[in-house]
């Protein structure tokens, strides 16, 4: 890794940490909150790319793991990873590779810029959406010892703002693209 892609991942880890600020949004019937953090994952994924967009993450669960207060709602410790939500942290790396995996394949300089938005958010609801929820709801199953069907289901709720936060994430990354088409050049 160079300097500038190090200092692009420190700088996306901040971002996902700020995003942290925004309060989390409990719910009665699940144990898991709602919170903008996978948006700032996503984004990770469709600005840096597959490697720089997981190491972001990455660095992000380090700090959560030596105790820092990183996560929504001031979370940090080796005890978000056992609780009911450490699977949805733990897929955040998984979820920025394979959005960012998949923002290379489909998006490049010079296409359309309909083509560029379609391919940032697919690549968003794949990776941001779809590989973080296997990670959280199959702990989520293992941790609190929930259904399976019952998990799926719960997790329904939290698709409508994923969605949201996908298209934020898209119209960021397709602005970045445009703005700094340097920037996004994969490691």
């Amino acid at each position: 890794m160079t300097t500038k892609d190090i200092v692009l991942v420190a700088l996306f880890a901040a971002i996902i940490v700020a995003l942290g600020f925004l309060p989390p949004i409990t719910l009665a019937f699940i144990p898991v909150p709602i919170t903008a953090q996978s948006m700032g994952v996503m984004l990770a994924g469709c600005v840096l790319g597959a490697k720089r967009g997981a190491a972001a993450a990455l660095l992000l669960l380090v700090l959560v793991a030596i105790g820092l207060p990183v996560l929504s709602g001031g979370r940090g410790g080796l005890n978000v990873f056992t609780g009911p939500t450490g699977g949805y942290a733990v897929g955040f790396v998984f979820a920025a590779y394979v959005t960012g995996l998949l923002a290379e394949r489909m998006v490049r300089e010079g296409q359309p810029e309909v083509r560029q938005f379609a391919g940032f958010f697919l690549a968003a609801i794949v990776g941001g959406i779809f590989v973080d929820y296997a990670f959280g709801i199959a702990w989520l199953c293992f941790s609190t010892g929930m259904p399976l069907a019952k998990a799926l289901y719960l997790n329904l709720t939290f698709v409508p703002g994923d969605l949201i936060k996908a298209g934020i994430a898209t119209l960021a990354a397709r602005a970045v693209l445009a703005g700094y088409p340097m920037l996004p050049s994969r490691a």
